[in-house]
Formats: C-alpha cells, structure tokens, sequence
C-alpha cells in the first residue's frame, strides 16, 4: 500500500532539507567552472564542466553517464532504466554552457565565484542553466529514497547540451547521430522559467524561427538621382515598399500560404492565458515600448505565445553619412524573421517568402534569398498525461493551483520533438527577476529546492498515470 499523501510529502521534504547543504556545495562547486561556450579560450572549462557533470551523475546512481563529442563543444549523456520494463522513457535536456560573465559588466561579485545573499545563490548559471539541470540530481535521489525502489520510476535520460549558449550550432547533428540512445515518450526541458514566485506555471510550448536575408539589386552602381532618378528603379524604395507590404491593415502577415496549418487556440486555453495575472504596463516599460500593436482579435500574450509574425530586423541600402549624396544606390538589404507557431512547416513558409518576394518587386530589380537553418516549433496538448503528470507534481510541491504559458522565443527542444518524435514539455522554476544573461544572475534557493521536490515526485507520478493513459 502506497503511503498517505501527507506522509510521502513530509518524507520528500525532509530528505530534501538533510540533503540541501551538500547538494548546495556541489552545486558551487559546479557553478566555478566558467564554461563560456562562446569564447574559444574557455573551451577547456566547458569540457571540465562536463567532465564534473558525468561524474557527478555517476556519483549520484547513473549506471550510465558519458560526454559526448561535437565539432563543437562536448555535450553528457546519462542513462537509469527502470527495473519495470514496461515504464515510460523520459528524456529530460538541459545545458552545462552559460553566457560570458565579468565582474566589470556590472556583477556586484566575481561571477564565476558563487555567493550567497539572503535566500538566493549569485553566479553565472545559477539559474540559465547548471541549478535547473542539477536539481534532477537531488529529485531522482529523493524520489528513491521516499519509495524505497532501488530504480527510478520511469527509464530516465538526460542530455545535457554544451553549446545552447552559442546557438546550438551541432545539437540536432548529435540527436540524428544517438537518436536510438536517446529514444523517449517524453522530453522534460528544464532550461525555463515560471511566470512569478506566487504563481507557478508549466510551459506547454515554444514557437519556431525562420529567418530570412532578402538583397535587391538595381543599377550595376550608385548612379546620379538628377541624371536618372525618376526614370530607373530604386532598391532602397524596393526594399521600402517591400517591408511595408509585409503585412496588412489588420497587422496580419500577407504572404498567401503564411498561416497554412496554423494550430488555433482553443477557448479553454485563451481563457487560461486570461487567468494570468499580467501587467501589460509593466510589460511595455519592461520593453521600453510606448505601445503595444499586433494582429488584430488577439491579447498581447497570445501575440507572443501563439501567433506566428513576421519582424523586420534589419533594413538598409544607399548612402548613410553625414551630409547628403545624391544617388540611386545600386544594391539594398532587408533582413526578416518569422516566429512560427504549431502546425506550420518552415520549409512551406520558407516556399512561400520566396514566391512572394519578386511579385513586390518592379521591374528591373534582381532579387536574392537566403534562409538560415530553421526550428520547428513545438506544443503539447493540456490533456496529454505527461503533461498533467508535470502539473500533478508542480502543484504537489508549490501547494498551489499550477497554470499555463507558453514561450514566445524559440530553442533547440524542437529539433528533440523532430527528430526523436516524443511530446516536449517544461518543467522550470526560474523567476523572471533572477536575470539570465544579466549581471548579477541568481536562483532563489526555496524555489531551486521547489524545482528538486518536483523531480521527486514527477518520476513516481509518471510511472503511475501513463501506463493507463489512452
């Protein structure tokens, strides 16, 4: 007979606390090693922080835990089957990376030498990523520990990336390659946030990314305006003309076949997105906006979560010092992203900018394209069981009603959902206030060891709930 819920929780917790101060040490310990993936000279910090992360997961009972070689940065694997034969497989993915960090960027302490203040943990990677992957190390002990299994619940995996801070130039090149290996029923991202510390919330999906350079070209060169203006096409009023046929009166992007696929909210989930507690406000100074504009018949929050756009990043051509030059300048750039949401294929997309394109054009302008790689973007049913059984575990340990965001950015979960085919769901609890890529990054420690409670019971929940499920 399974034990009361009041009685395994009070044993989760306690385990936890007689735990916390040697989980905090090895945490630090971790957090010392600057493995900056971006900067070339600290590649072999980011190989000792792998090294340290497989040791540490054999340590804590991983009969399996390896580094995995890129042309990049090197990347850990680890690996806990189940005596059940018959359990889930859970992949769970993080990173080991973390952004370059000085103590002149503004940091109030060394950032690569942890500090404690109060309840929260100072340093480079206390929240994005090393305390959010490590708190799995705690949960799976504790979770075996409070049920006596000598296994964990579910065939656990964990793939703990090198490189995410550098853009995840050889993540899906490594998930092709041990795609057999890291085969799963489910991933569990544990590289995000919550909306608030009173008000946890479970991601539920993540938009996808295209983006586009666009070059006009006119006259073989910059040519006279007096001597030919008026009678020739000009590329800088291309390009121009071109961004502002992007979209349309109702800030809808105008490209036929843009929406194609496109998977709508439901009621249930733009009411849930209403239950939030958001500041719109707050939110626009967070932004340094005056205003807020979008498609039109959407909230803001669904705007960023799931509708997909198009952006203008860059635009440009023809002569930009001071004075004037009274040209028609022979060439003009235009540089586009389209955040993609679930139900749109980026090579469809992709198909239709580029018959979309010359159709803006004037005669007499050459026009080339060029994409870089692509992510897909990635959503999970509210009714999956994986899902509710995140929710079922998030709600257990912050003992309150848990509830639904998505993220309006994009990252390399969706190339896991591409390539292996399993559902990708969320599981973080970073504030928005604990500063990624900021200096003075920190995790509030209640929420960290909140984070290792959920991993406790998310195992057992798993184990439980989806052997029924459909």
């Amino acid at each position: 007979m399974s034990q009361p819920v009041d009685s395994a929780v009070d044993a989760v917790r306690t385990y936890i606390a007689q735990h916390r101060a040697a989980f905090l040490d090895d945490l630090v310990e971790w957090l010392r090693i600057p493995s900056v993936s971006a900067r070339p000279d600290h590649a072999p910090d980011v190989r000792r922080s792998a090294d340290w992360l497989a040791a540490k997961l054999k340590e804590t009972g991983f009969p399996t835990a390896e580094v995995w070689q890129t042309p990049g940065a090197p990347a850990v694997y680890a690996e806990w089957p189940s005596a059940d034969p018959d359990a889930p497989t859970v992949l769970v993915y993080g990173h080991h990376d973390v952004q370059p960090a000085a103590r002149e960027d503004g940091w109030d302490s060394e950032p690569f030498e942890p500090v404690v203040r109060g309840n929260r943990l100072y340093a480079r990677g206390a929240a994005d990523d090393k305390g959010q992957v490590f708190f799995h190390t705690l949960g799976v002990r504790a979770h075996l520990a409070t049920t006596g299994r000598t296994t964990p619940g579910v065939h656990l995996k964990l793939l703990i990336e090198g490189e995410e801070e550098s853009g995840s130039p050889h993540f899906r090149a490594l998930v092709e390659q041990h795609a057999d290996r890291l085969a799963a029923d489910a991933v569990i991202v544990s590289d995000t946030g919550m909306w608030s510390e009173d008000t946890p919330t479970v991601c539920t999906g993540m938009r996808g990314l295209a983006e586009c350079e666009i070059r006009l070209h006119g006259p073989d060169q910059d040519i006279h305006s007096g001597s030919f203006g008026g009678a020739v096409p000009n590329p800088a009023t291309a390009a121009a003309r071109l961004v502002a046929a992007l979209h349309d009166e109702h800030a809808r992007v105008a490209i036929p076949g843009f929406y194609d696929g496109v998977v709508e909210l439901t009621d249930r989930e733009r009411e849930l997105f209403a239950e939030l507690p958001f500041d719109e406000q707050r939110w626009l100074n967070t932004a340094r906006s005056h205003g807020t504009l979008g498609e039109a018949g959407y909230s803001t929050l669904e705007r960023i979560w799931a509708r997909p756009t198009a952006e203008v990043n860059g635009i440009g051509g023809g002569y930009q010092g001071p004075g004037s030059k009274t040209i028609i300048p022979s060439s003009a750039m235009v540089k586009l992203s389209f955040r993609l949401v679930a139900g749109q294929d980026p090579e469809h997309v992709q198909k239709a900018v580029r018959a979309w394109v010359p159709g803006q054009l004037p005669e007499g302008i050459r026009c080339e394209l060029s994409f870089s790689p692509a992510t897909r973007p990635c959503l999970t049913p509210l009714d999956h069981p994986a899902l509710q059984s995140v929710v079922r575990a998030m709600g257990r340990a912050f003992e309150t009603p848990v509830r639904f965001t998505r993220e309006g950015g994009s990252g390399p979960a969706a190339d896991l959902q591409d390539v292996l085919g399993a559902p990708v769901l969320f599981l973080g609890i970073s504030v928005p206030s604990d500063g990624w890529h900021a200096p003075n990054e920190k995790v509030e420690l209640d929420l960290l060891l909140k984070g290792v409670e959920t991993s406790a019971y998310l195992w057992g929940d798993l184990a439980e709930h989806w052997r029924h499920a459909p």
